[in-house]
């Protein structure tokens, strides 16, 4: 028994068409489907929604709710905004800077270029006040990959009994340090 992929991720949305249309726009996302119910199938709640779906690349489905008999929209207050994200891959860096300039030409305020060794990010936030990222590979990441798989199991088990950051993996920031 086992887990075959996402079959889609869910978040609220404020405005149906507007969502669609931004992320049509802003990330060349296809629009695969819409649903509208006036009764919630799985609760058979009596709550008007609609719930649309986003082809996300790859068959991965990003859809969203708007339900408008709900009070507006919020988020976690105890959770920074930056922990909670949907995170896209894109081919190569100069992918990732095409939506880079893409973005920031349409109005988008963009953060980044982020060097996460393994990866690179720019991080953004859709109309709705969710944070995306989108992110390409480093060149060596399949190296740094295999040497952080070998020791994965035993940076959970001190950050279990400690609760701080394990030194197991520091050599991959060390090349940031360098550009500094």
């Amino acid at each position: 028994m086992k887990i075959e992929k996402i079959h889609h991720v869910a978040y609220r949305c404020k405005d149906a068409k507007e969502t669609v249309e931004w992320y049509n726009k802003m990330l060349n996302m296809d629009f695969v489907l819409a649903i509208a119910e006036d009764h919630v199938p799985s609760t058979h709640e009596p709550d008007p929604y609609m719930h649309v779906f986003m082809d996300a690349g790859d068959g991965n489905v990003l859809a969203f709710f708007e339900l408008p008999t709900k009070p507006e929209m919020g988020r976690d207050p105890n959770t920074p905004e930056w922990v909670q994200h949907i995170a896209f891959k894109v081919r190569d860096r100069e992918e990732l800077l095409k939506f880079k300039e893409h973005l920031e030409a349409n109005g988008v305020e963009v953060l980044g270029v982020t060097d996460h060794s393994i990866f690179h990010s720019i991080y953004f936030f859709d109309p709705n006040g969710h944070r995306v990222e989108l992110a390409c590979p480093d060149p060596e990441e399949e190296k740094m990959l295999e040497r952080l798989d070998q020791v994965k199991w035993e940076m959970l088990e001190e950050w279990s009994r400690t609760k701080k950051a394990p030194k197991h993996a520091e050599w991959l920031h060390q090349k940031e340090l360098s550009q500094i």
